[in-house]
């Protein structure tokens, strides 16, 4: 029986960041974390491209939270105590330089993921963290004031235990037999598949400022929105998966969106319609793409319009540029299916944070049980926010796990 002080079930960022974070503050203890794969870090590695989106660029807890679809009020306390000015400082001060881009993300100077997770192994065996791969857990077990975990090849007692598994179907299950009560998980981060003439050849084309909206719903978002060989992607259409994550399941993502290409409403674009047909009178209208919008989605929303390509703005009759407002300002399309990243799978659901103390992330049925990161029912829309979770719940628990 191997005998630790902490163990941490899960090596990746926040099993890491938790490791690290405890074991410099508690020099003196055996901390350890049991990694069921081969390898650790696996999602951090692939995360952002493989440069790694560490946080984004928002500094207000308020507003931060804001883009949680679950957490948003458990956080708002935590990201009090640390946050991204937190997030930043921690590894600046270990030696990895962080960038802030146009769109909020926060990447390494370095464009690599490599350098975080070298940052991490090299913090690990600084302050005598453990690190046992080819480790999956198999049994957990309350006994004496002591954790007992059984992996497949060994067995440890611990007096703190720390989950940092992720979206891990067989440690929930675990978890239930200690009777906590976990919801079942559904992607939280899709793309949506499409198949309509008005986008099929266009993959690539990038709608900067859209508006979407899922029709019978109240879900609605803004943003870049992409077109890809199977649909639409981009910030508008991730946001809206993250928030729509639980009633698109119920759906079995078949749903129909309404798309607004320009973010006016119909009426501005009727009037701004017909004065470009006085200016550009005697221009083919498929030639003039208006309000800042791909040369080949116009093309698209104009044949879509019942507009030929001959048509000169001059002969267009009354109902062509209605036509042409409402796929502007209204498209529908109908969604069958979605598609999700293998690398950076997002879900929602896992552990009833009803159950979770969130000044010290402690369970509230154990003592010296903890949870940090995806184990908990909280996800975040694309953009760093995940990870900003995870680094937060870790070092909550650092501060707190000899407290109590």
């Amino acid at each position: 029986m191997n005998k630790k002080d902490i163990l941490i079930v899960g090596g990746g960022a926040s099993g890491f960041f938790a490791a690290i974070n405890i074991a410099e503050q508690h020099p003196n203890l055996k901390v350890a974390i049991l990694e069921r794969g081969k390898e650790v870090l696996t999602k951090v590695k692939v995360s952002g491209g493989g440069r790694c989106n560490v946080t984004h660029a928002e500094f207000i807890p308020q507003e931060l939270v804001s883009n949680y679809p679950r957490g948003e009020r458990e956080l708002l306390g935590p990201f009090y105590t640390f946050m991204t000015g937190d997030t930043i400082a921690w590894f600046e001060k270990r030696g990895v330089a962080l960038k802030i881009e146009e769109d909020g993300r926060i990447f390494p100077v370095s464009n690599s993921s490599q350098t975080i997770i070298d940052c991490f192994i090299n913090e690990a065996r600084t302050h005598n963290v453990e690190v046992l791969t080819n480790h999956p857990v198999i049994s957990i077990v309350y006994d004496d004031n002591n954790w007992l975990v059984n992996t497949k090849t060994d067995s440890f007692t611990c007096q703190k235990l720390v989950i940092a598994t992720g979206s891990n179907p067989k440690i929930w299950n675990l978890l239930q037999e200690l009777g906590h009560s976990v919801s079942s998980p559904v992607p939280s981060l899709f793309t949506f598949n499409i198949k309509d003439n008005r986008i099929k050849d266009i993959p690539g084309v990038v709608a900067k400022n859209v508006s979407v909206k899922v029709v019978d719903s109240n879900l609605e978002t803004e943003g870049p929105l992409l077109i890809t060989h199977w649909g639409m992607s981009a910030p508008s259409i991730l946001k809206l998966s993250a928030f729509g994550a639980l009633e698109l399941a119920k759906r079995n993502y078949k749903f129909s969106i309404e798309v607004n290409f320009v973010n006016l409403n119909y009426e501005i674009v009727i009037s701004r319609l017909n004065d470009i047909k006085k200016e550009l009178n005697k221009k083919k209208v498929i030639n003039y793409a208006q309000f800042d919008l791909p040369k080949r989605l116009w093309h698209q929303l104009v044949l879509a319009s019942e507009i030929n390509l001959e048509t000169r703005w001059a002969d267009c009759t009354k109902a062509q540029i209605e036509n042409l407002a409402n796929q502007l300002t209204s498209a529908i399309f109908k969604v069958d299916g979605k598609s999700t990243f293998k690398e950076e799978f997002v879900t929602a659901g896992g552990v009833n944070l009803k159950e979770v103390n969130f000044k010290t992330f402690e369970s509230k049925l154990h003592k010296n049980l903890y949870f940090v990161g995806e184990v908990l029912n909280i996800d975040a829309v694309t953009g760093g926010f995940n990870f900003q979770n995870a680094w937060t719940g870790a070092y909550i628990v650092s501060l707190n796990i000899f407290k109590s």
